[in-house]
């Protein structure tokens, strides 16, 4: 395994963990608990500035090892945060809600794949 696969690996790990956290903070919010909401947009600013982190090693990885997929997905994932972000701060909820379930899919998919299959192109 490359030092540059090792990165991404870390990042997208982190940042997935960051995306799995934002409905479990939205969820205690909408159950009642107000603080949540705090959490939440702390939240949406961490997972935003991981995803634009996580561009940099994707993209060294795809110069160094030409594997091009990391990048690209790590750039969808980006794209569809900042449309969420914008969404959640509209209060546009049938906008954010669908999109949110879309992005834990895909953040989900891209750790399996960065994990499972050695980033292979």
């Amino acid at each position: 395994m490359s030092a540059v696969l090792g990165v991404v690996r870390g990042f997208v790990t982190v940042h997935a963990v960051a995306v799995f956290g934002q409905p479990v903070f939205a969820g205690g919010y909408l159950v009642g608990d107000y603080d949540m909401l705090a959490l939440h947009a702390l939240g949406a600013d961490l997972v935003s500035y991981l995803g634009l982190a996580q561009l940099v090693p994707a993209a060294l990885l795809w110069r160094r090892e030409g594997t091009r997929w990391p990048f690209w997905a790590s750039l969808l994932l980006v794209l569809g945060e900042t449309g969420q972000y914008f969404a959640g701060l509209a209060g546009a909820l049938d906008l954010h809600l669908p999109l949110g379930v879309a992005l834990v899919a895909l953040a989900s998919i891209m750790l399996v794949a960065i994990w499972r299959t050695g980033a292979r192109q």
